[in-house]
């Protein structure tokens, strides 16, 4: 796919502010143990993706919704901070902002647990309220923490004005993801998890990979990216089964690993990257990230990548 250069990048999804503490083990049901490190940092996977493709400098506009709280007014400042457009993320005093609490283990592995709060409220009519953005995006990016009417009709705005649009199915939805949403995804990047459960395929040799990706595009789905974790990328590019390999770090915390691939990726599609060539400069920023603490703090500037 080619595109023109610097197309916007419309971010469509959640912000949350993730409260995270270190421990030697995640606690087991009913115990009280101590941890360290305590630390408050803005997340949720919108918002994570849209300062991920903004800190190598996409043009990136974030739309969602937040608590007319201090967590809120903190977040907006945040991403105006990052150079990101806000004019369609909005405060709301229905519900408090989304908070993530988060334990992070010394291998790295992390457990998180969510209260979406005003991320929920995101509506398709709150999309419709920024289709003046949609036209002149040139990539549209969503995950699904956030209800699926508003990434209906990001989607469809998105296919409206010739974007090309991209799912992050995370977190792994719980029901089977609508033909109205997917048959407008040009692209899902799933985890191997997410990918097995959207096609139905237990995914343990190269073989299940290939079949869920046709199970996955018999959907309606254009492209499809699984993420293997240390062990890379398998996608599909001109019909062909490829694996990306990732670049070997010593992870430290891969809270935000996905979501900076995701907005990496995306940043190199809108400056006209092939999509091989993407998922290399994916999987560089994420590399990065993982060994840094924190979501949006752990993620790298383009001056750290080596293009």
């Amino acid at each position: 796919m080619i595109m023109k250069e610097k197309k916007t990048i419309l971010v469509v999804g959640s912000a949350n502010t993730d409260l995270v503490i270190s421990a030697e083990h995640f606690p087991l049901p009913g115990e009280t143990m101590f941890g360290h490190g305590f630390m408050t940092n803005h997340g949720g996977k919108g918002a994570n993706q849209a300062v991920a493709a903004a800190r190598l400098e996409g043009k990136t506009v974030f739309i969602g919704k937040l608590g007319n709280d201090q967590f809120g007014q903190s977040t907006v400042e945040m991403l105006k901070g990052e150079g990101i457009d806000v004019s369609a993320l909005t405060l709301t005093d229905e519900a408090p902002s989304g908070v993530a609490v988060i334990t992070t283990i010394s291998s790295g592995e992390n457990s998180i647990v969510l209260d979406s709060g005003a991320n929920a409220l995101l509506s398709a009519a709150d999309i419709l309220a920024a289709e003046p953005l949609f036209r002149e995006g040139g990539i549209v990016l969503m995950q699904l923490e956030t209800p699926v009417e508003a990434l209906i009709e990001a989607a469809a705005l998105g296919k409206k004005y010739g974007a090309y649009v991209v799912l992050n199915p995370a977190p792994a939805p719980k029901e089977p993801l609508p033909e109205a949403l997917l048959k407008n995804v040009d692209l899902l990047i799933p985890n191997e998890t997410e990918a097995a459960y959207i096609s139905g395929t237990e995914i343990n040799t190269e073989e299940d990979m290939a079949r869920a990706m046709d199970e996955i595009q018999k959907l309606g789905v254009k492209d499809v990216i699984i993420t293997v974790g240390s062990k890379g990328v398998c996608a599909r590019v001109d019909g062909q089964l490829i694996r990306v390999p990732a670049f070997k770090v010593k992870a430290v915390d891969t809270t935000a690993a996905g979501d900076t691939f995701c907005g990496a990726l995306c940043v190199a599609l809108s400056e006209g990257k092939t999509l091989e060539d993407a998922i290399r400069f994916g999987n560089k920023a994420s590399s990065i990230s993982v060994t840094r603490r924190g979501a949006q703090m752990s993620m790298p500037h383009l001056s750290e990548i080596e293009i």
